[in-house]
Parts: structure tokens; sequence; C-alpha cells
């Protein structure tokens, strides 16, 4: 086959796995991207969902409910409840693919990105402690492991 490349052979006949440093600085980005897809999903498939156990079906009524005019469109409040929740997911995937990119690139150029790399992981760590301050136990999980895994990366790169 032309314009192929024969994979490195080890001792055995078998294909080498990659270099032990390269897997080494890659996992931190890509566990982090992996759990922002599925916080993104859990997000976006929870964030408007109400237990009748709650006993909260007349505020959200009148969230719903209640329409007033700002600059010439009809709204709710729900309307910007709904539209904060989807900012988020549209934010949680684009963290995603941000985390995923940055795995696959040099050293080097996670070293250029310092500040990038470390505001990515602090604004994450700011959103675990807003999240333990006014959210629940499940988005605290996600966004934790997602705050030291991006934390790890950027300390990571730093080191390298």
């Amino acid at each position: 086959m032309r314009g192929r490349v024969p994979a490195k052979r080890g001792s055995l006949g078998c294909a080498k796995s990659p270099d032990r440093r390269q897997i080494e600085s890659l996992p931190p980005h890509r566990v982090a991207s992996a759990l922002l897809v599925l916080f993104g999903l859990a997000h976006q498939l929870g964030f408007r969902q109400v237990d009748p156990r709650w006993g909260v079906d007349s505020a959200i009524g009148a969230l719903k409910a209640t329409q007033f005019q700002v600059q010439g469109m009809t709204r709710t409040y729900w309307d910007f409840f709904s539209a904060f929740g989807f900012f988020v997911t549209v934010f949680l995937f684009f963290s995603a693919i941000l985390a995923f990119q940055l795995a696959s690139v040099s050293k080097e150029t996670l070293r250029r990105l310092s500040l990038a790399t470390w505001a990515f992981a602090l604004s994450f760590v700011v959103i675990t402690l807003l999240t333990w301050r006014y959210v629940f136990i499940a988005p605290l999980v996600f966004s934790s492991l997602i705050a030291l895994c991006l934390l790890l990366a950027a300390w990571s790169a730093a080191r390298a």
C-alpha cells in the first residue's frame, strides 16, 4: 500500500506501543474530555426536570406563566432559566472539544498555552466551588473530577 508507514515492531514482532511519556501526558485531558461529554449530556437531560416531591410545582408554574416584555420580546423567567441551562450545556460540550484537542498537541505547544491551560483548570475549580455551594452531589462529582484532571494536565504541561 502506498503512503502507509508500517508500524514499528518490538522484539516479538508485535507493534510497539506509543512512547510511555506521550501516554502519560495525554490522559488527563482525554479523561476530562470524556467526563465533560457525560456532564453535558446529563445536564441537558436533567436541568429542566422537576420532581413533584420537591413541592415546587406552583413556583415553576409561576415562572412559566408570568410573561413580561424585554427589549420588544415577550419572555418568562422560565425562558431565562432554560436559556442559561442551554448555555451551560453548550459550554460543557465546547470544553469537551477543547480538552480533547489539548490532549493531542505537543508538549511544547502546551507549554506555550500555559495561561490557557491554567485558566481552563482554574475555571473548573471555581465551577466546583460554586457547585458545592449551590447545587448537589452529581454535578459536584463531575466538576471535581474534571477540575482535578485539568489541574493535573496543566501542572504536567508546566513541568515538561
